[in-house]
């Protein structure tokens, strides 16, 4: 998880309109605000749901949709040490925020489209101790057919948020619900050119109605935007450069369509799946595997590399093999069952390590350009457009000088998932690494490209 804070200066506004934010495409049709029937909202502190989705909240009740927000924490952790506004207080202060904000986003002159609200009052900050009364409102709310799932970032950097919008990934897949997730934070923190995630994401255009009641609602949460009082720990939590973000014409929405699934279910997917069969693509008896793996090894244009960074390891067949090319080997997988039967293979090899971590978030510590060669083999489709190209960033960012990226994926359809191999290496192009090999057939595609420099060998 990064580390920020609201007092820190943050990205200015500016920057993200000049890098493009408000020319990102429309939320797809079947995610538009009257299309759904109930549009099911979570919210980790009153007042996430107004900056996030508010226009969403405005624009769904006056299509005719059924819109309920689950608030899983009243936010009386915002103002540590108050002097006046003990937790307690700042919890109903907060609650009278959140129902006055929530009528501001009613359509005018109807009063029977407001949104219906619950407040869960868990503990704020420390969502990620415990979920099940969040899962249990989702699953007691009953979004059926075609309702769509709204959640914060499930990166956007902060605890609760992260907490929240990995449930509502976990949920959505279980449920068969069309995910939208909301940055917070995400723009106060992260960069346009470092964090590529954006460029992949989805807007809702607020129209000038919607983009006032949401200015309204924001005005609503007065402890927030505002100083409690003149003591320096009542001074307003979210000042103007970071309210900047949520006065666009626009929405802005990570979106997954329901019924695929991304690096969010990876360690739920995978762990389950090598719990049943120990070896689910048969790398150990396929001619095919078998026949790939010596492929894959001769097109390695070196014989020998320094640092070898391997992402996906699975049960370390091809771990065993990639390990006398290098001095030194990390291999990854986000399924711990996979890693265990890994770790016997390469028991007896000192210089190679195994790691758990769903990339492309939780990317090892490793230096920039500190690795002789990346192999990226049959993970990139398990991966959203959006995190392959995170991923295929933090591969070039590693990549010392003449250091090589090795790609090989399946060419033929990967059911439930959002991409495919074609797609996959498509984008690695896109690096401005320069093209070694290509070897293509029927079933895959393998490629090397290097980034320019003199490697070591």
């Amino acid at each position: 998880m990064v580390n920020f804070s609201h007092t820190d200066t943050g990205t200015p506004e500016a920057l993200w309109v000049e890098a493009g934010v408000g020319e990102l495409p429309p939320i797809p049709a079947e995610a538009e605000p009257g299309r759904a029937p109930m549009v099911l909202i979570l919210s980790a502190h009153p007042d996430d749901e107004t900056l996030g989705a508010g226009g969403l909240v405005r624009l769904a009740l006056a299509a005719g949709a059924r819109v309920h927000v689950i608030v899983a924490t009243a936010g009386e952790a915002s103002h540590p040490g108050s002097p006046g506004h003990p937790p307690q207080r700042l919890a109903r202060i907060r609650a009278a925020e959140l129902e006055e904000a929530l009528a501001a986003l009613g359509p005018a002159g109807d009063a029977g489209a407001a949104a219906t609200f619950e407040l869960l009052g868990l503990p704020d900050g420390a969502l990620a101790q415990d979920m099940s009364a969040v899962e249990a409102a989702v699953r007691a709310a009953g979004p059926g057919p075609g309702a769509i799932l709204v959640a914060p970032y499930r990166h956007d950097g902060h605890g609760d948020h992260e907490a929240l919008g990995s449930l509502a990934a976990r949920l959505a897949r279980e449920l068969g619900l069309a995910l939208l997730e909301y940055p917070i934070w995400f723009w106060h923190w992260a960069r346009p050119d470092v964090e590529p995630a954006w460029t992949r994401w989805h807007s809702l255009a607020l129209d000038p109605q919607t983009a006032a009641a949401k200015a309204a609602a924001m005005e609503s949460h007065r402890s927030q935007v505002a100083p409690l009082s003149a003591a320096p720990q009542d001074a307003a939590l979210l000042h103007g450069p970071f309210l900047r973000h949520f006065t666009r014409p626009a929405e802005t929405y990570r979106y997954t369509p329901a019924g695929l699934r991304d690096s969010g279910t990876a360690v739920q997917t995978f762990d389950a799946l090598y719990t049943r069969r120990r070896d689910p693509w048969h790398y150990l008896g396929s001619e095919y595997e078998e026949r790939k793996r010596a492929i894959t090894l001769a097109s390695l244009p070196r014989r020998r590399y320094g640092t070898v960074l391997e992402l996906g390891c699975s049960i370390g067949v091809l771990t065993r093999e990639l390990a006398p090319r290098a001095r030194s080997l990390l291999a990854l997988d986000a399924s711990e069952v996979a890693l265990r039967d890994a770790a016997e293979r390469v028991a007896d090899l000192p210089h190679v390590s195994l790691l758990r971590a769903v990339l492309p978030h939780q990317w090892p510590a490793i230096e920039p350009a500190s690795q002789d060669l990346v192999v990226v083999s049959e993970i990139g489709y398990f991966l959203a457009a959006d995190e392959l190209d995170q991923l295929l960033l933090r591969c070039r960012e590693s990549l010392s000088p003449g250091g090589q990226l090795l790609l090989c994926h399946w060419l033929h359809p990967v059911e439930g998932w959002p991409l495919d191999g074609a797609q996959v290496h498509a984008a690695a192009r896109n690096l401005g690494l320069e093209p070694k090999l290509l070897h293509r057939e029927t079933d895959f595609i393998l490629e090397v490209l290097e980034r320019p420099g003199d490697g070591d060998g």
